[in-house]
């Protein structure tokens, strides 16, 4: 069995499994996986969001700009420069108050943390929306904050949305595309009751 098949059938086991971060290696250094605009061009259906978005993880500002274009007044940082917003900004040692919502797709492994973190800088009734994976509904931590702050709704898309790897969309595309599924996963403060999933896409 030649290299080239061999490499093509463990890309296509872990993309099965979903696990696209299964070594150290291929996880790209600072956990920068894209998501396709139109994400963000479908949340804009689904939800009423308020004037004022903060973008915190906004990589190349590919969510930041349809809410730009769309009208809403957006600020976009990021911890790294990758030439779009405001860099060296990380969103989980800010503490100011946010008058808005914040939407982002976080870094994975930190995505916890931006969930609570977002839920302590707004105001009640404004929201925090994450494009996070539908597995980020397991795991014994996980389950205990859901328990604290459950969700509004969780949109899940019927459909397979794109996080690329470096932004690299076509690279993926001739690769397969992906075999994840992902949801946007909507808090807003204040906010009880059971949560709601809904489908999309």
């Amino acid at each position: 069995m030649d290299n080239k098949y061999n490499n093509i059938m463990n890309n296509s086991i872990y993309k099965t499994l979903g696990a696209s971060n299964h070594t150290d290696k291929e996880r790209e250094s600072n956990d920068f996986y894209a998501t396709d605009p139109s994400a963000a061009t479908m949340l804009l259906n689904l939800e009423e969001l308020n004037d004022n978005i903060w973008e915190c993880s906004c990589g190349e500002g590919h969510l930041s700009k349809v809410f730009t274009d769309s009208g809403f007044n957006v600020y976009s940082t990021d911890l790294i420069n990758r030439g779009y917003g405001e860099s060296g900004i990380d969103f989980l040692q800010c503490s100011d108050n946010w008058e808005g919502d914040i939407i982002t797709n976080p870094p994975y492994k930190y995505a916890k943390e931006f969930v609570e973190k977002g839920l302590e800088l707004i105001n009640n009734g404004n929201k925090v929306i994450m494009f996070l994976k539908l597995q980020f509904l397991e795991g014994k931590a996980r389950k205990k904050m859901f328990e604290k702050y459950p969700p509004k709704t969780i949109w899940v898309s019927s459909s397979r949305i794109t996080c690329a790897k470096n932004a690299d969309f076509k690279g993926m595309k001739d690769a397969g595309g992906s075999a994840v599924c992902y949801c946007w996963y909507v808090w807003e403060k204040g906010w009880q009751g059971e949560t709601t999933i809904k489908w999309f896409n």
